[in-house]
């Protein structure tokens, strides 16, 4: 029996799979059986597989030819079995040698000629071999997402007659390499000087992007809300090392990782409002990552958010707060990492002009009060910061001085270094703190205190929105390098929170 190595991913959990093969004798004719739990994609393997060793000209024996993918009870899905059960049964025939393939993760799809084709969560299977000391084998057009783990023991090939060859001696494949050149990490997405006036959005968007906030914008159609949201990313700190690399897992076991390097900026995944449940939180037959998962470590925007279902909303609720998704099917469980910045934006009304006596209808305000009531109140006391996105008047357009403006630039530097305090400190961004950690660094004042309890009072404030402003606090008060929470501190945090609005949190 010839045993070699594959693997699949459930979430971002590995479970090595251990491909054997085995050639019964006492049969006419060829017969060819894959068991092990395996989907509809792995069983057509065997069709595939036949067409390739026909066209290398190699014949199946008259034997039974049983392909075993232990552990038995794990469902098995996904195309990149070709290439470990064709190994297999060349090392069955004694064409490649079980010995020296044994050391090997394999995986990779099969075309009928016998050409080695693209497949996913590569990245993933190489760092996982790193780890277990094992060297990979993959498609050829992949060997240098596999690079990207740190993994010098590659073999990516374009074709089995390469992998034959090599095993043989007679054309040793080369080694993947890059060409030394570190990937581009810039956005073009315009600078935060282009955004006219709008004074109390971008200060709310920094203190965002300081302490990894959510927040939520409500304005008037071509008020900026958009044009703000997308700015966000020439603000945020770079990812570094180790997020760069989750992340560019998680795109690679969705099959989105593109290009020959590691995901250096940070996400930013506008979403449509249209998207079902399955495509924000993941899913589907092999429990794929969705927006919410290639959102980690970056920004998942949401525009219009009463336009979005219900239902679609609410997934948000228990990521926000544990920073994973847990996608349960009837056959298996998946848990992906989901730490992302939500902002979103909205109209205060469907024709978006509450408030204006010359633009808005004449259903005003009930039609406002039904507009809001699709967003939840659980899920607007998660969300940190409110913010009213004014529209700028036509006639002040002109007279802001461009030159005056603050660049991104100016910006992120604040936010780094706010940023930086906070790792430093405690670890994580201000957004993650909770229970005694939090209190540890926000220490009030008795007078600090019965502002902050009496203004809690006033506005009917939960405990969830409560902590969430002495997190704002502290973030303000990094943002100007102080080592305490102050006062004005609490009270520019508070100005975040949605006083005397509808009932759903949303002004009227």
């Amino acid at each position: 029996m010839i045993s070699l190595n594959s693997i699949i991913f459930n979430g971002m959990d590995a479970t090595p799979i251990d491909v054997q093969v085995q050639i019964a004798t006492g049969f006419s004719k060829p017969e060819f059986n894959i068991i092990g739990l395996a989907d509809r994609a792995v069983k057509e393997s065997a069709q595939r597989v036949t067409n390739a060793l026909s066209a290398l000209n190699i014949a199946l024996p008259a034997k039974r030819l049983t392909v075993n993918l232990s552990p038995a009870d794990v469902e098995k899905s996904g195309s990149h079995f070709d290439l470990p059960i064709l190994c297999g049964i060349l090392c069955a025939l004694d064409i490649l040698p079980q010995d020296k393939l044994s050391g090997y993760l394999i995986l990779g799809e099969i075309g009928l000629d016998g050409a080695i084709l693209k497949t996913d969560a590569v990245l993933a299977a190489s760092v996982w071999a790193n780890q277990n000391n094992m060297g990979i084998i993959c498609p050829g057009t992949q060997g240098n997402e596999a690079l990207l783990a740190g993994h010098t023991n590659i073999l990516a090939a374009n074709h089995v007659l390469e992998l034959i060859n090599h095993f043989r001696g007679t054309n040793i494949i080369s080694a993947p390499h890059t060409d030394g050149t570190k990937p581009t990490t810039t956005n073009n997405v315009g600078d935060m000087s282009d955004v006219h006036g709008q004074a109390a959005a971008k200060r709310a968007l920094e203190i965002a992007a300081a302490g990894g906030h959510a927040m939520l914008m409500i304005g008037p159609p071509g008020s900026g809300k958009t044009m703000l949201a997308s700015r966000l990313a020439t603000i945020l700190p770079e990812m570094t090392a180790n997020e760069m690399l989750e992340t560019s897992v998680i795109y690679s076991i969705a099959g989105q990782l593109s290009g020959m390097g590691l995901i250096t900026n940070r996400p930013f995944r506008s979403v449509h409002h249209t998207s079902s449940p399955v495509a924000l939180a993941g899913g589907g037959s092999n429990a794929k990552p969705g927006e919410i998962s290639l959102a980690h470590n970056g920004v998942l925007f949401l525009d219009e958010l009463p336009e979005f279902n219900r239902a679609t909303l609410e997934i948000l609720r228990q990521p926000m707060e544990s920073g994973k998704i847990l996608i349960s099917r009837a056959k298996r469980n998946a848990t992906y990492p989901a730490r992302f910045q939500l902002i979103a934006a909205m109209n205060p009304c469907p024709c978006g002009h509450l408030g204006n006596a010359a633009l808005s209808c004449s259903r005003a305000p009930r039609c406002a009060e039904a507009y809001q009531n699709k967003i939840s109140g659980p899920l607007l006391d998660r969300i940190d910061l409110h913010v009213d996105v004014d529209a700028v008047n036509p006639w002040e357009m002109d007279k802001i001085e461009d030159k005056n403006a603050e660049t991104s630039t100016a910006i992120r530097s604040r936010v780094v270094a706010a940023r930086n305090t906070q790792i430093a400190r405690q670890g994580c961004v201000n957004a993650m703190l909770d229970g005694p950690q939090l209190d540890a660094v926000v220490v009030m004042s008795d007078e600090m205190k019965t502002f902050l309890n009496t203004a809690a009072e006033k506005m009917g404030m939960s405990a969830r929105g409560y902590n969430r402003i002495k997190r704002i606090a502290r973030t303000i008060a990094d943002l100007r390098g102080a080592t305490d929470v102050e006062l004005s501190d609490l009270a520019e945090a508070l100005s975040y929170r949605p006083i005397n609005r509808g009932k759903y949190g949303v002004k009227l």
